[in-house]
């Protein structure tokens, strides 16, 4: 069949996934119900880890370069200014963590440059076209799709519903989608132009009394906009600029910033939520239609880009190789990461009560938020035979490291892992156990400092690459497509130089 996969939605997570099937040679087709794509910031923050998928899909480099750091906060209450903080402190980038900053781009943003990069592998999202309907049997899915009233069927290997809280694709299998609402907390998000404000800086203007009441603005890449958020009381209040601008004035009686051009704007209200399942067959859950977030803590857009990223290595892998293998394979997809998106949940969550009850701190962002922890050491795939396991654990991720190739170029590990393949590392110069390279898998072994490299080899020049794998030489890491250790191996024989 010419469409192997069927991926209802395209805001990031349905477009990660596209690009990871397309990079590998699978026919994905990727349809979206809106005529347009989205306008708006929704999810601004990008999260470390997401940063490093990313690179590995090509568009960092555009993602860095329309977005930007983090934005100071300025506190006001009742006009009067309080101090300046930021969400998260700023870190240095280490040898193994590259990128350990948020970076924050509108999503619309995000979603254009991912558009960008699968039209440049042949693929574009077919717009105004919705999912209606669909059955599926053991050999896959037949889908029922329409656009401009003219109805089309379409059979697939596998469908994965990317499509959002609303998820036809969730509803349609009955999956429970467990959690609550609070209607009681009503938010007023969207962006808009301010007329007296440095772009430079984010702002939070708040009544002295209640300082858990307040609007943040805080600034976009790329323009003069600013994303806002404010509180909406329960009468029903209509989501306009009016709204808005009254609550400022509210706040700031005599120094109001006149707000215009009001560009985007919803009414938000706590919606924490996980599937049941994330599979059902030949068909998938991804992002907000497996897990709804509520804003704090950043992690929606980041928790379904990294969904995508695990399950698209999978998919392909499955529809190359054989049945036996496409089992454990497809079944791990679950497994993997609906504990990731139950444990995130409970991260922003967290953060949500503290800003209901109004905690002074309910704004900062620990290293908790980066996703850099997130990993599979319970996972069905990962295999680590070592009697004594070190710091890194199979399941875990792969970490970043400056090393020297055999010409003699400053490279990373990171350059070694980007592409749509698995990677062997081998450390030391004692012989490891590479039979669980699988056949045209590059291998890397990783040397000391005077150890004699090969066409293929790199050296540890810093000692930073076998610092942060904690392996002794003679020791095998099978680092996945997606990043993350699957195995380590060690050969029965060891060197007396052993880490």
């Amino acid at each position: 069949m010419d469409t192997q996969v069927l991926i209802a939605g395209a805001g990031p997570t349905g477009l990660t996934l596209a690009i990871e099937l397309a990079r590998r040679g699978v026919g994905a087709r990727i349809i979206e119900r809106a005529a347009t794509p989205a306008v708006g910031s929704r999810g601004d923050g990008l999260q470390p880890r997401t940063l490093e998928v990313f690179d590995d899909l090509g568009v960092l480099d555009a993602v860095l370069a329309a977005g930007s750091p983090q934005a100071s906060m300025r506190a006001y209450a009742g006009g009067r200014f309080l101090g300046e903080r930021r969400m998260s402190d700023w870190q240095e980038p280490t040898p193994d963590v590259p990128h350990p900053n948020p970076w924050m781009l509108g999503q619309d943003r995000t979603e254009g440059i991912l558009r960008d990069r699968l039209a440049g592998l042949g693929v574009r999202v077919d717009l105004a076209t919705e999912l209606v309907t669909f059955t599926q049997d053991e050999n896959g899915v037949t889908a029922t799709l329409r656009r401009n009233g003219v109805q089309e069927t379409v059979r697939a290997s596998y469908l994965v519903g990317a499509d959002g809280g609303a998820s036809t694709v969730r509803r349609t299998l009955g999956i429970p989608f467990e959690g609550s609402t609070d209607e009681s907390i009503r938010m007023l998000l969207g962006d808009v132009r301010a007329d007296g404000l440095d772009h430079g800086s984010g702002y939070w203007f708040s009544d002295e009394h209640d300082l858990r009441s307040g609007v943040a603005l805080t600034p976009l890449p790329g323009g003069d906009l600013f994303q806002f958020a404010c509180p909406l009381d329960a009468t029903g209040t209509e989501p306009s600029l009016a709204t808005l601008q009254a609550v400022l004035d509210r706040y700031c009686p005599d120094s109001a910033p006149r707000l215009r051009e009001l560009a985007w704007t919803t009414v938000w209200r706590p919606n924490v939520r996980l599937a049941r399942r994330f599979r059902d067959g030949t068909v998938f859950l991804a992002g907000d239609a497996a897990h709804a977030h509520p804003p704090t803590g950043g992690q929606g857009l980041n928790t379904g880009v990294q969904d995508a990223y695990n399950l698209g290595w999978k998919l392909a892998a499955a529809l190359s190789g054989p049945e036996a293998e496409a089992v454990p394979l497809l079944d791990s997809y679950e497994a993997e990461r609906l504990p990731v998106a139950a444990r995130v949940l409970g991260i922003s969550t967290a953060l949500l009560r503290k800003h209901v009850a109004g905690d002074a701190d309910a704004h900062r962002r620990g290293a908790e938020t980066h996703q850099l922890d997130v990993g599979y050491r319970d996972s069905p795939l990962v295999r680590d035979t070592r009697t004594e396991p070190g710091r890194l654990r199979a399941g875990d991720r792969a970490p970043d490291a400056p090393v020297v190739d055999a010409d003699g170029r400053a490279i990373r590990l990171f350059d070694l892992f980007r592409g749509p393949h698995a990677t062997l590392l081998t450390f030391g110069a004692t012989a490891a156990d590479t039979t669980v390279a699988e056949p045209g898998m590059p291998v890397h072994p990783v040397l000391r400092p005077g150890e004699r490299a090969t066409a293929s080899a790199v050296v540890d020049a810093e000692g930073h690459a076998f610092s942060a794998y904690d392996v002794a030489d003679g020791t095998a890491v099978l680092v996945r497509p997606d990043g993350y250790v699957g195995s380590i191996t060690r050969s029965l024989v060891s060197s007396p130089s052993g880490a």
